[in-house]
C-alpha cells in the first residue's frame, strides 16, 4: 500500500503525460502481482466497494469532528479522500500499512452494517498519503488526471507490447488481470476470448481537410448524430458498448435482445423519429437520445417514446470470421449481406453516398438538413479496420455549423445569478497526437450553451474535478469532452495555440467521449479564413 500511495502522491503532482506514463510503467514493472493488478483497477475505474462511498467517508468524519469544521474544510480542499486523509488523527503508534490486496480484501468484505467500525480500523493502519490512497481506492473517485487510456498505454510501455493488443485483450478479464500480465510480463499465450462477447477498439477518423483525399479513393458515407456504439453477440450472449468500452446493454436491452446472430458490429444508435429530410431519413435529433442516455433501467414507456435502433457502420467478425484485415469493400458487402437478417426494427444500414466528385458530395452535403445527420464520413475503399485514429484511411467531415470536440481544462465562478456555479469553461485541443506526448492547448472560452440542470451536473463535476486553483479559476483533469460550436476560427497571436474562436458555445456534453479522442488543433487551423 505504501508504494501505491507513493504512485498516487506523485502523479498528483505531475503534469507532463510523459513523465506520469514513466510513474505507471514503473510501478507496473516493479510491483508483484497480484498488487499491481488491484492498482490497475482502482486506477482505471474496475472496483466497487459498495459499502464505502462518499457519504460514508462523510459521516465517518462529522462523527469525530465538528461538522461545520468538516464542511468548511471539505469546501477549501474540493476533495473528500483528501481532506478526511488530512483531517483523521494519527496512530499513536507507528502505521503497519496492509498491501493493495490486504485493502482489497478487507473493503470487499465491508457491508453497511460493519463498514463504520472496520474503515476506522484500515484508517489508522495508515499514514495520511496511504489513508487519501486507501479511500481512493475505496470510492473509485482516483480524479487524479489518469484516464483508462493512459493507464492501458503505460501498461503497454512497461512490457513493451502494442497497446492495441492491450486494448484488444484487456476487455473481459477481471481484476487483478492474473492472465493479462502473463501474458505480457512473462511471454504467456494472450488470454483467451472465444465465444466472450467483448469489445474491440474502435476506429477512429481524423478531420477533413479538402486537399487531402482523391474521391475516387474514398467511399462518403453519412456521419449521423447519436453515440458510437458496438454491438456484440457471442456465446448465447449480447452486448451493447459505447465508444468508451462501457457496457450499456442496460439502458438499450432492445438493442442487446435483438442481435442474436455471431457477430462484433459497428454503428451509431439512435431513437426513431418523424422523417426529418435527406436521404434515409427516420431518426430523431441527439437532445431526443439524450432522453435515454445515463438510465440504469428503462420503463417501458420510454422504451415506446423514444425506440433505439443501430444505424450500421461496419462489420468487425461475421459468425466467427475476424473481418478487420480485410479493405472496407468486402466488409461492406459483408454487411450488407448481414443486414438483411437483422430486426428492422432495430437495425438499419448507413448508405453510402452517391457522389462524383467533392463539389457535388458538398452540394449533397449542405441540402442535407436532417437534424441527425453531423456531417460525412470519407473511408478510403481498400482500408483495413485498425484501432485508433490513422492517417490517409477514415475522415470526418462536419457539416455547418462549425462544432469541434474540446477538453475541459479551466473553470471559473459566473456573476449574478450564477456566482456561486462554475459556470465559465476554457477548453483546449491537442496539438498533435495525444497519444504521442501532445500538449492540450486552450482553444475557446464559453459560458453558455447548456441547460440549467446541465450547469448544476458541470458544477459537481468541476468541484470533484479539481487539480489546481490559480485564484478564482479552477484547473479540472483533462477527462471531460465538450462538442463546442463557433461561427468561425482566426489565427491569434495573443493566444498560445495560435488560434481564436468566434462566438463559441457549448454545443453538448460529450461525457461518452474519451479526452484523448476530441480534437486537435490542426483541424481549428484547417478551418481558418483569414
Amino acid at each position: 500500500m505504501k508504494a501505491f500511495a507513493a504512485l498516487l502522491d506523485a502523479l498528483v503532482y505531475t503534469r507532463s503525460r510523459n513523465a506520469k506514463l514513466k510513474l505507471l510503467a514503473d510501478y507496473l514493472r516493479e510491483t508483484p502481482d497480484p498488487d499491481r493488478g488491484w492498482a490497475l483497477a482502482a486506477l482505471t475505474d474496475g472496483l466497487d466497494f459498495p459499502a464505502v462511498k462518499s457519504a460514508t467517508i462523510r459521516n465517518l468524519l462529522t462523527e469525530r469532528i465538528d461538522p461545520i469544521l468538516w464542511t468548511l474544510s471539505r469546501e477549501y480542499v474540493g476533495d473528500s479522500a483528501e481532506t478526511a486523509s488530512l483531517l483523521w488523527p494519527e496512530p499513536a503508534e507507528s502505521p503497519s500499512p496492509p498491501t493493495v490486496s490486504e485493502a482489497v480484501d478487507a473493503l470487499s468484505h465491508m457491508t453497511r452494517a460493519n463498514v463504520m467500525t472496520q474503515l476506522p480500523r484500515m484508517l489508522d493502519r495508515l499514514d495520511a498519503n496511504g489513508r487519501y490512497a486507501l479511500l481512493k481506492l475505496a470510492t473509485g473517485a482516483m480524479r487524479i488526471g489518469i484516464s483508462a487510456r493512459l493507464a492501458k498505454t503505460a501498461f503497454a510501455q512497461a512490457f513493451d507490447v502494442a497497446v492495441e493488443d492491450v486494448e484488444e485483450h484487456w476487455h473481459g478479464q477481471a481484476p487483478p488481470y492474473a492472465a493479462l500480465f502473463d501474458w505480457a510480463a512473462h511471454g504467456a499465450e494472450p488470454p483467451s476470448s472465444e465465444n466472450l462477447p467483448l469489445f474491440r477498439p474502435f476506429m477512429l477518423a481524423h478531420g477533413l481537410e479538402d486537399s487531402e483525399v482523391d474521391l475516387a479513393d474514398y467511399a462518403a458515407e453519412w456521419k449521423w448524430d447519436g453515440i458510437r456504439v458496438q454491438v456484440v453477440h457471442a456465446g448465447g450472449e449480447t452486448r451493447v458498448y459505447s465508444r468508451s468500452g462501457d457496457d450499456i446493454s442496460a439502458t438499450f436491452p432492445e438493442i442487446a435482445e435483438a442481435l442474436a446472430i455471431d457477430a462484433v458490429l459497428d454503428g451509431e444508435l439512435l431513437v426513431r423519429g418523424a422523417h426529418q429530410g435527406g436521404e434515409t431519413g427516420g431518426a430523431a435529433s441527439f437532445n431526443a437520445l439524450q432522453q435515454r442516455l445515463g438510465r440504469k433501467t428503462v420503463s417501458k414507456k420510454m422504451r415506446k417514446e423514444y425506440p433505439a435502433f443501430v444505424r450500421l457502420y461496419d462489420a468487425l467478425i461475421v459468425e466467427g470470421e475476424d473481418l478487420r484485415p480485410q479493405p472496407w469493400t468486402t466488409r461492406r458487402a459483408a454487411l450488407e449481406e448481414l443486414v438483411p437478417r437483422l430486426d428492422p426494427l432495430r437495425f438499419d444500414i448507413s448508405g453510402v453516398i452517391p457522389a462524383d466528385d467533392f463539389t457535388q458530395l458538398a452540394a449533397i452535403r449542405e441540402r442535407a438538413r436532417d437534424d441527425a445527420i453531423e456531417g460525412v464520413m470519407l473511408k478510403r475503399r481498400d482500408s483495413p479496420y485498425v484501432a485508433g485514429r490513422k492517417t490517409g484511411l477514415w475522415y470526418k467531415w462536419k457539416r455547418d455549423p462549425l462544432l469541434i470536440d474540446c477538453v475541459l481544462m479551466y473553470a471559473q465562478r459566473g456573476s449574478g445569478k450564477r456566482s456561486s456555479f462554475y459556470s465559465d469553461y476554457t477548453f483546449g485541443c491537442w496539438d498533435g497526437d495525444p497519444d504521442a506526448g501532445a500538449e492540450l492547448l486552450p482553444v475557446g472560452k464559453a459560458y453558455f450553451g447548456f441547460t440549467d440542470e446541465e450547469l448544476k451536473w458541470l458544477d459537481r463535476y468541476v468541484r470533484n474535478h479539481t487539480l489546481n486553483r490559480f485564484g478564482p479559476v479552477r484547473e479540472t483533469d483533462k477527462s471531460l469532452v465538450f462538442e463546442v460550436a463557433f461561427d468561425s476560427v482566426h489565427s491569434s497571436k495573443r493566444h498560445k495555440s495560435g488560434v481564436a474562436m468566434r462566438f463559441p458555445r457549448i454545443s453538448r456534453i460529450r461525457a461518452d467521449k474519451p479526452a484523448h479522442e476530441a480534437d486537435r488543433i490542426e483541424a481549428l487551423r484547417a478551418l481558418i479564413r483569414d
